[in-house]
Parts: C-alpha cells; sequence; structure tokens
C-alpha cells in the first residue's frame, strides 16, 4: 500500500507544495526561506525516515508565523491523508531524545483527535543566522509552539512535547523534533500483529468527515 501524498496550499500569505513519502528513506528536498525551519524540517525528515519535499514561501515582509504555521497545517494535512483510516499501524508512539545537555521527551497518539501540549521552555529570544550574501536574520523562536499546533490540528494526533532540561534553545528545539520525529515514526509503523486491524477498541468513529478517527 503507498502512503504517498502532496498537497498544495495557497493563501493571500503563503504558498506552500509538500510531497510526503510516510515510508522513505529519510531523504528531504526543501526549498524554503528561513533557514532554522529549514534545519528543523530536515531533522524531522531524517530521524522519521520520511521522504519529505517543500517548497514554501510566505509574507515575510509582514512575519515568519504565516508561513512556519501554515507548514505545520500542510505538513499534518499529508500525514493524515497518508495513514487513511489508519488500519494496521501501531498508531501511538514515545521516544526520550538527549542532545548534549538537553533532554527532550515525545509522545504521540495518531486518535484522529488534536491536543498539543508543549513545554519547550524556550527563552523566546530570537536565533539570529547569517544569509548567503552575508545579512543576518532573526528567526522567531517562539513560532516552534505554533508549527507544532498547526501540525496536530490538521494531522488529527494528540502530541506531547517536553524539555526535561536543557540550557540552549536551539538543543532544546531541535532535541524536540528529532523525538517527535522518532515518536512519529515508530506510529506510522505498521504492526505485523496487527495489519488488518484498525487500531481501536471501536474502530473508526462515525459522524466526520475525515477518516481515521478512532476511539
Amino acid at each position: 500500500m503507498s502512503r504517498i501524498v502532496e498537497i498544495e496550499r495557497k493563501t493571500n500569505e503563503t504558498e506552500i507544495f509538500v510531497r510526503l513519502n510516510v515510508d522513505g528513506t529519510g531523504a528531504a528536498r526543501l526549498v524554503y526561506p528561513l533557514g532554522f525551519m529549514a534545519h528543523m524540517l530536515n531533522t524531522l525528515t531524517r530521524h522519521g525516515l520520511f521522504d519529505i519535499e517543500i517548497n514554501a514561501k510566505g509574507d515575510l515582509e509582514v512575519d515568519q508565523h504565516h508561513l512556519v504555521e501554515d507548514t505545520g497545517i500542510v505538513l499534518g494535512q499529508c500525514f493524515a491523508k497518508a495513514l487513511g483510516d489508519k488500519r494496521g499501524i501501531r498508531r501511538s508512539g514515545f521516544c526520550y531524545f538527549p542532545m548534549d545537555e538537553c533532554l527532550t521527551r515525545a509522545a504521540v497518539d495518531l486518535s484522529g483527535r488534536p491536543f498539543l501540549f508543549f513545554d519547550g521552555q524556550i527563552s523566546g529570544s530570537p536565533l539570529i543566522s547569517a544569509r548567503e550574501n552575508g545579512t543576518l536574520y532573526e528567526f522567531q523562536t517562539g513560532l516552534i509552539e505554533d508549527f507544532w499546533q498547526g501540525f496536530v490540528s490538521a494531522a488529527g494526533c494528540n502530541l506531547h512535547l517536553e524539555v526535561i532540561r536543557g540550557r540552549d534553545d536551539h538543543h532544546k528545539i531541535e532535541a524536540l523534533f528529532k523525538a517527535a520525529a522518532r515518536a512519529l515514526r515508530c506510529a506510522c509503523e505498521f504492526d505485523e500483529r496487527a495489519r488488518d486491524s484498525i487500531p481501536s477498541t471501536k474502530g473508526s468513529l462515525p459522524g466526520f468527515d475525515a477518516p481515521g478517527v478512532l476511539v
């Protein structure tokens, strides 16, 4: 069964194309104007062993928020569409991930019911990066929570992300992405003992437009 999907979203604020292969090898093809966020998307791809292609642009002259949040939404939509009724998958996954002084934890349930708990302990101070032409730009670290909120709302998953301890914001955010990627990878994998079953005591919940809402 192929779990490859692509979705394009165009609004007055952003234009985003995402192609997702859930059963990939960790290959990323990213055309993304925010260097730090591109780094995090590449991290998610590699540690989840997904193949993800993203081509995105947005009204950065206004703010970074629209692009970052909308990227989470479109990526979440891709996961929801690729997994369908979630037949045969493990459904849940978790991961502790250390990165130098930082330790993070992620737990996900692909239940179809969106909920985000986020305790990133991020200072809110921007991360400063250099463009190829030598000019500097600041990445708004508070947008990481907005990215994940957009993702869970569109993917329909229950996601808990926590920094247990850490000092450096870059490390905290990157370790959260690595933990989330590996938790998602586990949840999306097929359970060979239940390959033909929907992972729920009641099956899919009726009365919802989107497939794959479990109880």
